[in-house]
Parts: structure tokens; sequence; C-alpha cells
């Protein structure tokens, strides 16, 4: 391990709802690797059984279920700067030296000790913009999120973006001098899984994510699944936490998957599409290109940045134009082998060993900065 980070402990905050959890785990796994303890703090809905037996087997990590609410569904300005100020008391219990947030909102009270890092993986106000459009006024709720998200955004020792798109994105919302630093997001390599014969499974179009969330833009593919003879599956939660259930008449929904039944899924299907208005990196999409699937992609800058050369695109409104890439790659064996190919060979260079090495990086200078300026105020 790199000597300078000997006997660091990290307070790593997170979220059991998304793709935030995934992240967290495989960062946490390639940190303990190193010789790096983790307090790993949930915020927002417990984690569900399995889910803290994957944390738990990271060695060097300790769970710490926290019951504070997420940002996003917390009903006031006030329950936010709470969790913030609870996260530091317990970062000093821990007798951490360094803090990693899921979320800047989180720094906001500026209550925290020792360095903070915030990572942005997403929010409300870049979420809107891709989505809503920069001329529709966002709702009151969404403003003091917002502002809150700014308020944490100045706090923090040093802000990462996981792709290049998402770092201007934030700057530009939120009148950064500079974007912030961009490390892109990883995955752990894990071993093929065997598809069945070919005849077990007519061909289908797999797709992943949140269904509830308008900016994963399921709707839109729901339509185009109407055009196509071809079955389209989507696999992940169909409800927000404590929301109604969406109407996608046309996907042939799995619900959440296991890490293990998302493998045998990914072996067997055609192709891969997301047809996603607001994507910060995807990890859905990279999971499906460590399978080889052929990936079918919405045309916006994240995705572009990530997966050019490696992807079929499509205009993320435009049903009718999914329908046909979608068509057109189920139905060419060429095309689906050229785009299984470059997509396994892009999906190498987004390793969590890789984000871990360039994390572990900064925590290395973000300490020493720290210890430096705490000997010239001495």
């Amino acid at each position: 391990m790199d000597e300078r980070l000997k006997g660091l402990r990290l307070l790593l905050t997170t979220d059991a709802v998304g793709g935030v959890w995934t992240y967290s785990l495989d960062l946490a796994r390639e940190l303990s690797h190193a010789g790096v303890e983790i307090v790993l703090a949930v915020v927002g809905p417990a984690p569900s059984e399995e889910a803290r037996a994957a944390a738990r087997a990271i060695p060097g990590l300790g769970l710490v279920d926290t019951g504070l609410p997420l940002d996003w569904t917390a009903e006031t300005p006030e329950q936010i700067l709470g969790a913030g100020t609870r996260l530091s008391e317990l970062a000093h219990e821990q007798r951490c030296s360094l803090v990693q947030l899921h979320t800047a909102a989180l720094a906001a009270a500026r209550s925290f000790e020792m360095p903070v890092i915030s990572v942005h993986h997403s929010c409300i106000a870049t979420w809107w913009r891709a989505v809503k459009g920069e001329d529709v006024d966002m709702p009151e709720d969404f403003r003091w999120r917002a502002a809150l998200v700014a308020r944490g955004l100045a706090a923090s020792s040093e802000v990462v973006a996981p792709s290049t798109a998402h770092a201007h994105a934030v700057a530009e919302t939120y009148a950064l001098p500079a974007p912030p630093l961009v490390i892109r997001n990883g995955r752990r390599q894990v071993a093929a899984s065997e598809a069945e014969s070919e005849d077990a499974m007519p061909p289908f179009v797999l797709s992943s994510g949140r269904l509830w969330d308008e900016g994963k833009n399921f709707a839109a593919l729901s339509r185009a699944a109407a055009l196509i003879h071809v079955p389209v599956v989507a696999a992940g939660a169909t409800a927000a936490p404590g929301g109604p259930e969406g109407r996608l008449p046309y996907l042939h929904q799995t619900g959440r998957l296991t890490e293990d039944d998302m493998r045998q899924w990914l072996a067997r299907a055609a192709a891969f599409a997301s047809t996603a208005l607001y994507e910060p990196f995807g990890l859905g999409v990279l999971e499906a290109a460590q399978a080889g699937c052929p990936l079918v992609l919405s045309d916006i800058a994240s995705f572009r940045e990530l997966w050019a050369g490696a992807a079929l695109f499509v205009p993320p409104r435009d049903e009718q134009a999914i329908a046909q890439a979608l068509a057109q790659v189920v139905a060419d064996e060429a095309l689906r082998q050229r785009l299984s190919r470059r997509a396994r060979h892009r999906a190498q260079h987004y390793t969590a060993e890789t984000m871990a090495k360039e994390m572990m990086r900064l925590y290395v200078t973000r300490l020493a900065l720290h210890r430096t300026r705490a000997r010239s105020a001495a």
C-alpha cells in the first residue's frame, strides 16, 4: 500500500437505492486491498440482507446504517443539514481522518473537521436541466435542495465527477469557477456467465436502471418496444421509495435483480439499450459492455464521451429511431459481433482498480494539504 495512506480510516457515505451502492462497494473492495479501513455509512432506506452480506464480506469495512434521510427525500433543509452534522459526529467517533460524501448537500452544514471529498454522482438541478430543460423553472423543493448542494460544493475540499460531460454540467449549473475533478467510475470485472443454449430463449433486448426515474427515459424505450417484434426486458426498481408504480406497458419488467441474475440476463441478451436523458456515467451500461452486449445508447454527451466508436447512438426522444436501431442490431449478427468486441474493449478502460488508484492519489493530496494547513495554523 501507499505508506502515506497507512492507518487511514475513511468515512464513506452511500445509499442503497441505486448505483451509488454498487460504486461504494467496488471502491471499498479496492481500498481494502490497499489497507484502508472504511466506515460505510448508509443514508436512506436500509440495505437488503444480500447487500449487507456483500458489504460485510469486505475486510476492514464497518457498516453503519444511520437511518438519516436521503437528500432527495428529506422534507426540509434542516433534515439535510442535520444529517450532515450527524455524519460529522460519526466521523469523529470513528476516528476517521478523511470523509468521502456521495452528495455534496451533506457538506452544507460545514461541520466536518477533516477533509471532505464530495463525489457528484448526480443531483436534482443537473437532472432537471437535462430532463426538463433550462427554460422550465424548478419547483420550490428542488430549488432549496439545489441551494444546499451549492453550499456543499463550496464547503468541500474537493469535488469529483464521474465524467467530463457531467463535470461541465455541474460547473455550468452551479456557476463554479472550474469544473470538478474527473475520476471516472469503474466496475470490478467478474467472470462472465455462461449463456444457455440458443433455443432456450428467443432474442431479446435488455435494459436496466430505476424504471420510475424520468431521467432514465424508460417511457421512450417502452414506446419503441411497441414498434418491434423483439421483447424488451427492463430490470430494476419499478417505484421510488414510498412512491407509486409506474406504467411501462410494452416492457417485460423483472424487478430488481441480484448481481448473479443480472449477469445471466446479460449473457443471453442480443443487445443492451439505454435511452437515458440524464446519465452522469451509467454503471449499467458498463456492466453490459463487460458482458459483451452490443450497446444501443441515447445520444447524450456523457455516453458519447465514454462509448463513442463502441455503440450505436439514437435520439433519446425518437421512438422510431430507437426501434429501428434495436431491430437492426438484433437482425444483423455481424453488427452484433462488432459492437460486442468494441464494448468489451472499451470497458477495460473503466475498472474499479483504476478508479480506486485515482481516488487514493486524491486522498494523499488532500491529507497532505490538510496537515500543512494545520501546521500553519498552529
